[in-house]
């Protein structure tokens, strides 16, 4: 009977923590499916906490790196009037929708087809993906570290189409089918970044795949641009809905979550303390529950910027209200004993803060009206009315023609 019993009781502790992971990049936070009770209260605290502080910091340091990059957008465009992409209110309403659909199919593809097959199909294009992340996230810290002895030499790889000649008329243009710029240094970072990168491929192991995952945040964060606040609501209401749609209202994120192998989450042991390394009964926390809201924060220190004051109030208010709405996610999940989309929690705190205080600070005209790159209106040129008084005065090259010849005619 006793067995019985305890067969249930793993039957229900599997069905709790596998409901709380999301799919196709954005897993709430919960405990792994395999229904493993951890080991320790302490060895829980240490997952939780630690995923906890993997989630702040790429939010903090992707901020500080999206403010560069957007200086160096700035730049570009004064210098080429290209103007930078960024997420539109359009894009904006229509990411939740197209999330759904890549979803879906995922999930129809699971049902389908080898889930191995498309397992080892996704693999490799996270594979490449994450050298090229991972390059470019250590590339300033592994220049930082190499010594100057080592010469900095500069390469430029390039693929042009030359210029071509046909029909009515000749381009001459030359298109650049691969123009890329590296050094000796981007080079090591390469190399670093494959090592780490194959180990992943290799092992599948939790410290690779967590290295990977947390350079695709850093990334996310510091290269995705919201133009504007208004943007940045749409979107996360729309994934608001999203996530508690596909989470609570079907079994797909659930089925995707399972079967999908790729370094979209980050995840820790609980089971560090009594198994090391080898430890298997993950705490897991989705990238989408880090990049989501953190390229709303990140937007939020670029209008800190504008105002040009000395506090970086909007920024720091609303990192430390995603803070407490990830402890409030892992609360309420062990409260209930039920897994949780961490977007429920953490959207109403990233949205309201910074209205809230812009309310109280007497910003929310400037909070709304804030734009990264604002676009140029036509300016308005102020034409002379052509009254009588200054009509005689404005005279064409034509009329004095004419004037000259009535002259010649009345002599």
């Amino acid at each position: 009977m006793a067995d019985v019993v305890e067969e249930v009781i793993a039957q229900i502790q599997e069905n709790l923590t596998a409901t709380g992971v999301d799919g196709a990049g954005d897993a709430g936070v919960a405990t792994n499916a395999t229904g493993k009770i951890p080991s320790t209260p302490e060895g829980m605290a240490l997952a939780y906490g630690t995923l906890v502080v993997m989630a702040l910091l790429p939010i903090f340091f992707g901020s500080l790196r999206s403010v560069k990059h957007h200086k160096e957008q700035s730049t570009a465009f004064a210098k080429t009037g290209e103007k930078p992409d960024t997420m539109s209110s359009k894009d904006a309403m229509m990411f939740p929708i197209m999330a759904s659909c890549a979803l879906f199919g995922l999930y129809m593809f699971f049902k389908i087809f080898s889930k191995d097959n498309i397992n080892y199909l996704l693999t490799g294009y996270f594979f490449f993906l994450g050298v090229m992340a991972l390059s470019h996230l250590l590339s300033p810290v592994i220049s930082s570290l190499i010594p100057a002895s080592i010469p900095k030499i500069p390469y430029h790889l390039s693929f042009v189409q030359g210029p071509q000649e046909g029909g009515e008329k000749k381009s001459k243009e030359k298109k650049y089918l691969i123009d890329y710029r590296f050094t000796t240094h981007d080079v090591v970072c390469f190399i670093v970044a494959l090592i780490i990168s194959v180990w992943y491929l290799v092992q599948k192991h939790w410290i690779a795949n967590n290295l990977l995952g947390l350079s695709f945040a850093v990334n996310g964060v510091e290269l995705l641009h919201l133009n504007n606040i208004a943007t940045g609501c749409i979107l996360l209401c729309g994934l608001f809905v999203y996530d508690i749609f596909w989470v609570f209202g079907t079994n797909v994120m659930v089925t995707v979550a399972k079967s999908f192998e790729a370094p979209i989450k980050i995840v820790f042991p609980q089971d560090l303390m009594t198994n090391g390394l080898s430890a298997s009964n993950f705490a897991v926390l989705g990238l989408g529950d880090i990049v989501i809201p953190g390229i709303f924060i990140a937007l939020l220190l670029r209008f800190d910027n504008s105002l040009k004051r000395k506090s970086k109030t909007y920024f720091y208010a609303t990192f430390i209200a995603y803070f407490i709405g990830l402890l409030a996610t892992i609360f309420v999940m062990h409260v209930f004993k039920h897994a949780q989309p961490a977007l429920l929690y953490l959207v109403p705190a990233c949205l309201g803060t910074p209205l809230l205080l812009a309310v109280l600070k007497g910003d929310l005209k400037k909070l709304l009206a804030y734009e990264d790159h604002p676009e140029e209106k036509p300016s308005k040129e102020k034409v002379p009315k052509n009254t009588n008084a200054n009509a005689e005065k404005i005279t064409t090259p034509a009329k004095k023609e004419t004037k000259k010849k009535e002259a010649k005619k009345a002599k």
